[in-house]
């Protein structure tokens, strides 16, 4: 029986969720803006944003085509950490090969070659894309593998799962401070302060990805055995899995939603609201202070209520949070306040969304891994990061194109349908996700522990 994991160790293996998640959401929140930024922006154009097959642009192309790539690789990852005999355990020696070339590779897909349009742009963007996601999949697949294996049990994990959320929620308050730290740098060009401002949050991000790898104790605390399975068959048993069918298809929709919305953030507050861009750094920073104080009361509820009411409660209030993004703007009340009652309705669902369904998903793991004998939970892990990617490149992509619609102010009708997207993806995340038999999942997991014993 391995030990359980102490207060210190939680934090540490925290902290990690923190880094990589400053580096998603810098590229989530800055690369569409700084490659295709709006009118007024004080920022120029890098790519063409010559349109194909009517709404495809580069960039669109190039997002679509590197999510893609990614997601290809997250259960090759996942299949290689299952079954690592490392001295180290499965998942550490792979924490520490991905934190500094994902970091490297991030800012570099802010410094293009040319300053202009470039067709060496393209080319150089592509392959810096591809390479920070192969390095952050290295890192981010084995990490989410120790949720269930650090966790012993359905509270554990869900513990577990409300600190990464936490500190996933603060890497998006860092990453969300590019604008704000670039203005501060003093710097008079406008690309090259926010290409400094993201070298310096890419370095903070590589060193609290390191800290689990160096610091945590991956087989003194975790249960995990190495799995003999072929990549193939132990994703084919994966998607064999009822349970991870109804989790997974919910977990695409919303996430394709999520990312059409997170990607169009600066678009909303400097199209539909006229604001500057450098207000991000009060809304993010509020948006995170009131989930977290909300998060003890999702602890609460998911251990009387069940997880599975909440999510799904969840989904279908963060649908209408979206639904009112198509009118930012033309309400009779102030372009500020509009943002700031936006955030903070966003903020409710948000709390929810980060601590619980990682937690299911341990739960559904563990679970398989009792019945089966066969323990690869980084492949249950993987084969929800790869729908979840392709939700998310979907996301990039529809996004994209919408700016074809009206990306300008007074030229904004693309920018604002894609709230309206967003609704709808949430609205059959929580319809889809009715069907997971959440009660049985830990019903028979907890009998299968007792037999163990």
């Amino acid at each position: 029986m391995k030990e359980k994991l102490p207060k210190s160790k939680i934090f540490i293996y925290a902290i990690g969720q923190m880094g990589w998640s400053i580096l998603i959401n810098i590229v989530s929140l800055q690369l569409v803006y700084f490659y295709i930024p709006p009118a007024g922006s004080g920022l120029t154009l890098k790519i063409t944003q010559t349109v194909f097959l009517v709404v495809l642009n580069v960039l669109t192309l190039i997002a679509a085509s590197g999510r893609l790539f990614d997601a290809i690789t997250d259960p090759i990852i996942a299949n290689m950490s299952d079954r690592w005999k490392g001295k180290r355990g499965r998942r550490v020696p792979f924490l520490l090969a991905g934190a500094a070339p994902a970091a490297i590779f991030c800012t570099l897909m802010f410094i293009p070659i040319v300053n202009g349009v470039s067709t060496m742009n393209i080319i150089w963007l592509f392959s810096m894309q591809v390479l920070f996601y192969l390095f952050l999949t290295v890192y981010v697949t084995p990490f989410f593998a120790l949720l269930p294996e650090l966790g012993h049990n359905a509270n554990e994990r869900l513990n577990l799962s409300t600190w990464i959320s936490i500190t996933y929620a603060l890497g998006i308050v860092i990453a969300s401070m590019v604008p704000t730290l670039g203005s501060m740098l003093g710097i008079d060009d406008k690309t090259l302060s926010i290409q400094v401002a993201i070298g310096i949050l890419a370095f903070v991000a590589m060193i609290l990805m390191l800290l689990p790898g160096l610091f945590l104790d991956e087989k003194k605390y975790a249960h995990g055995e190495p799995s003999s399975a072929s990549l193939f068959e132990a994703l084919k048993n994966t998607f064999k899995n009822k349970s991870f069918k109804y989790y997974v298809v919910a977990d695409f929709s919303y996430f394709m939603g999520l990312t059409i919305v997170m990607t169009g953030l600066l678009y909303y507050i400097t199209v539909l609201l006229g604001l500057s861009d450098g207000i991000m750094g009060i809304l993010l920073p509020l948006m995170v202070l009131v989930s977290f104080v909300f998060y003890p009361l999702v602890n609460i509820l998911a251990k009387k209520l069940g997880k599975k009411p909440l999510i799904i409660g969840s989904f279908f209030f963060m649908g209408f949070i979206f639904f009112f993004i198509f009118f930012l703007g033309h309400l009779p009340i102030s372009e500020k306040l509009q943002a700031f009652l936006v955030v903070i309705l966003y903020s409710i669902p948000l709390s929810f969304l980060g601590v619980l369904p990682n937690a299911v998903l341990a739960d559904i793991a563990e679970h398989d891994a009792l019945k089966t004998g066969v323990k690869q939970q980084g492949m249950f892990f993987a084969a929800r990061t790869l729908m979840q990617k392709f939700g998310q490149t979907f996301g990039v992509l529809s996004f994209a194109a919408l700016t074809s619609l009206g990306k300008d102010p007074g030229h904004d009708m693309g920018v604002r349908i894609s709230g309206l997207l967003g609704f709808g993806l949430c609205l059959f995340a929580g319809a889809f996700f009715i069907k997971y038999n959440e009660k049985k999942v830990l019903k028979e997991t907890e009998s299968m522990i007792k037999a163990v014993i």
